[in-house]
């Protein structure tokens, strides 16, 4: 990945699906970004407060590494390529499940998306779901 920076000429990177949160992909974004001849392809869901949500919400710099990095690339979002499942999708799975689970534990996504999930589940499905406080513990 290093190596990638000493090439000159055009290219693509392919970095992990992610939310720019860390990683290599922030130094190829530091060093990219302020190139107006760039594009940066973001897929799937970013969630709010990442530097890929700010990318995505039109971010004219980032903070990287203690600096401030104007962007200037091109920034586009390719929403079909989420690996996130929506409420509709998830539920249709745990409709296709043999039999109803004790309980059913909503752990990924915004509180307020969390809990609409929670409360879909209770009513649509008749099951006991909900979405467990930060750290708590639960016995399976």
């Amino acid at each position: 990945s290093k190596a990638i920076a000493l090439q000159h000429g055009p290219k693509v990177i392919i970095s992990a699906s992610g939310m720019a949160t860390g990683g290599r992909v922030l130094h190829h974004l530091a060093k990219y970004l302020g190139d107006h001849r760039n594009m940066v392809l973001l897929t799937g869901y970013q969630a709010p407060g990442t530097r890929g949500a700010s990318l995505a919400h039109g971010a004219t710099q980032l903070r990287m590494h203690g600096k401030d990095i104007p962007v200037r690339a091109e920034i586009v979002q390719l929403a079909s390529a989420s690996a996130h499942a929506d409420a509709g999708q998830l539920l249709a799975w745990l409709r296709a499940m043999p039999g109803a689970p004790r309980r059913v534990f909503v752990v990924h996504g915004d509180p307020e998306a969390s809990d609409r999930l929670r409360y879909r589940i209770e009513n649509e499905l008749r099951w006991q779901a909900l979405v467990p406080e930060h750290g708590s513990t639960w016995g399976v």
